[in-house]
């Protein structure tokens, strides 16, 4: 079965260019929550509802395909703040006019699709990518491997692409009062994805919070900071939209910057996997886990700079209308410009045709007196060429021919 964004069968083409457009269920109606639902809650129903209907899991079930379509087209919109306040303001049609972008399960692509994926992200076209559904489902069904990972520690290894390693780690009263951090980052520049899992009354596992790595320097990476108040990430979901605006690119910077959905952990076991989001080959990756304790002075400036970020969010968000109001004035002005020197050059033409017509010579006698005196100033030049170029050949020096040079050779002497 196709994925969705990628290729698809000329017949299904041509049949959805000929249908009438088909009537789009309601998001929050699809996924089964409410209006007011959080960005927790739209994550977990997706993952639910995507995990049930699947491809991978329903190969033969044309209906269950086209409700995962369904499901994560939903998802798509009520998970970017954007697109979410746009839909609840004008429905769908605010929101297709914007683009739509889809995560790719890259588990679930064919080679082909799996190489036009990785060289439109080679050529900056970004491509979102989402959690294999079969570890998803392993993980739901407890049928992992997890390896323990102690606190302190950290350990380098290598993961399979659309694959993930997963690890326990044990946290105290005191350590998680402290605060607690996840690290992953990866000398090659690998492309993976940091999870956490939830543990589930039957043993299973649902996951509860991802972050993909971004490149920093020299290395790819990506962090979980869990301590006790709200710590924010990047969510880079409208990423096509900005890539359309130029100005975008600046002005909605910072939009994606959003308070994590979990900011302290209990006591106990805690399960975190690492991802291999590679499109061909394997992530190596370095993974360490640490009490907060030692890091209070960086906390307190993790603090600091976040507030500065959220306050210069709301100066942009102002200048930005700042901005378009001048830029409109700046573009209106140009055109303006651009019009009147047009005018003035015209007035200029006609006022000097107007000059031209002062005389009472016929405009035929006018051509003719122009034309002869045009003629005799070319005659009197190519005379004057003429002229110097005899005079030129008459001073210059004969040159003697070497054939005509005259050789001394001593006959005393034999050669």
């Amino acid at each position: 079965m196709p994925s969705p964004g990628f290729s698809s069968s000329k017949s299904e083409k041509k049949g959805n260019a000929a249908a009438k457009p088909e009537q789009r269920r309601d998001p929050y109606e699809v996924l089964g929550v409410g209006r007011n639902a959080t960005d927790q809650e739209i994550k977990s129903a997706y993952r639910k509802l995507a995990l049930r209907y699947h491809p991978d899991k329903n190969a033969n079930d044309p209906a269950a395909a086209d409700v995962f379509k369904e499901v994560t087209y939903s998802y798509n919109i009520l998970s970017d703040p954007d697109r979410r306040r746009q839909y609840d303001t004008s429905g769908f049609e605010a929101v297709e006019s914007d683009g739509q972008e889809l995560e790719l399960d890259l588990s679930s692509l064919g080679t082909v699709n799996t190489m036009f994926a990785a060289l439109f992200s080679k050529l900056g076209v970004p491509i979102k990518t989402t959690v294999s559904a079969t570890v998803l489902e392993e993980a739901l069904n407890a049928v992992v491997t997890i390896h323990p990972l102690q606190l302190g520690q950290s350990l380098f290894r290598k993961v399979e692409k659309q694959s993930a390693h997963f690890y326990s780690v044990e946290i105290t009263e005191q350590e998680a009062r402290m605060g607690f951090v996840c690290r992953v980052q990866s000398a090659d520049k690998s492309k993976f994805k940091l999870l956490y899992f939830e543990q589930e009354d039957n043993g299973g596992l649902s996951l509860a919070l991802q972050e993909d790595s971004i490149k920093t320097g020299k290395v790819t990476s990506a962090g979980m900071f869990f301590l006790g108040f709200p710590v924010y990430r990047f969510d880079h979901g409208n990423s096509m939209a900005i890539a359309r605006d130029p100005d975008a690119a600046f002005f909605k910077r910072l939009d994606g910057f959003q308070p994590c959905e979990i900011n302290e952990l209990k006591a106990g076991t805690h399960i975190f996997a690492v991802y291999g989001d590679n499109f061909f080959k394997s992530a190596n990756y370095t993974i360490e886990v640490m009490c907060a304790e030692p890091f209070s002075a960086e906390k307190e400036k993790l603090r600091d700079v976040e507030a500065k970020l959220l306050t210069k969010r709301a100066e942009i968000s102002k200048f930005e209308t700042e901005y378009r109001e001048v830029l409109a004035q700046f573009t209106e002005m140009t055109s303006r410009y651009a019009q009147e020197m047009q005018a003035i050059d015209e007035l200029l033409k006609e006022r000097n045709f107007i000059h031209a017509s002062y005389t009472n010579i016929s405009p035929l006698k006018r051509n003719s007196s122009s034309s002869k005196i045009r003629a005799s100033f070319r005659r009197s030049k190519s005379g004057d060429d003429c002229q110097a170029r005899e005079k030129k050949s008459r001073d210059r020096p004969k040159r003697r021919k070497w054939f005509n040079i005259h050789l001394k050779v001593d006959k005393r002497k034999p050669c």
